[in-house]
């Protein structure tokens, strides 16, 4: 299948400008505050793979609080996907999370402002990659609105898109239930980072 315009997009010069966008210190400690949280809810997770992982961030931060964990990480951009393939206990995927997922599911799949940038014509499949990367929990942390809107993203249009995406994955696959949700606000003294909600959900 042809990829998506979001897709393209991603996997060329902006997609590696934004690699170089996303590296620092303080982003790993913002992210492993932020699944400090999410993890308070889960328990006995030992894989975990995301889509969308770009240089790993969260993984980075995931490591460290699951020393014994392994990781999948689903990557579009090749540039992102060599600064991936550095980091330890991690099996790098190079493809669009439409397309490509590990053979087998991991106790805990997710995406974090990936989403957002799926063109919403795939977004069932998107759905469906993660419904079935989730042997247990499925974490969606992205960008909120209760009802689906476009967002210009730094000059470009039909990049970025706001929804409740943890909503529909749960009335697509019914088999998972909320657990636990939070924010992540841009003012927070400690660990700043984008204004983003988390949902944790768990297969029943």
């Amino acid at each position: 299948m042809a990829g998506t315009e979001q897709e393209d997009f991603w996997r060329g010069d902006f997609g590696d400008a934004y690699v170089d966008r996303s590296k620092g210190a303080e982003l790993v400690a913002a992210r492993t505050a932020l699944w400090t949280r999410i993890l308070k809810s889960t328990s006995g997770v030992e894989s975990v793979t995301e889509f969308g992982a770009n240089i790993g961030l969260n993984l980075r931060a995931l490591s460290t609080l699951l020393p014994n964990a392994q990781f999948n990480g689903v990557e579009i951009n090749a540039k992102a996907a060599q600064e991936l393939r550095k980091l330890d206990r991690t099996r790098v995927l190079e493809g669009s999370m439409l397309d490509t997922a590990p053979g087998q599911p991991a106790d805990l799949a997710f995406t974090c402002t990936v989403l957002i940038h799926i063109n919403p014509d795939r977004l069932a499949d998107a759905y469906a990659q993660i419904a079935k990367a989730a042997g247990r929990y499925a974490v969606i942390c992205e960008y909120y609105n209760p009802a689906p809107v476009e967002v210009s993203y730094r000059g470009h249009s039909e990049r970025l898109f706001k929804r409740d995406f943890a909503g529909e994955f749960m009335e697509a696959h019914p088999q998972f239930a909320l657990r636990d949700y939070g924010f992540v606000y841009h003012r927070d003294p400690n660990f700043p980072a984008d204004d983003f909600t988390w949902f944790l959900m768990e297969r029943t």
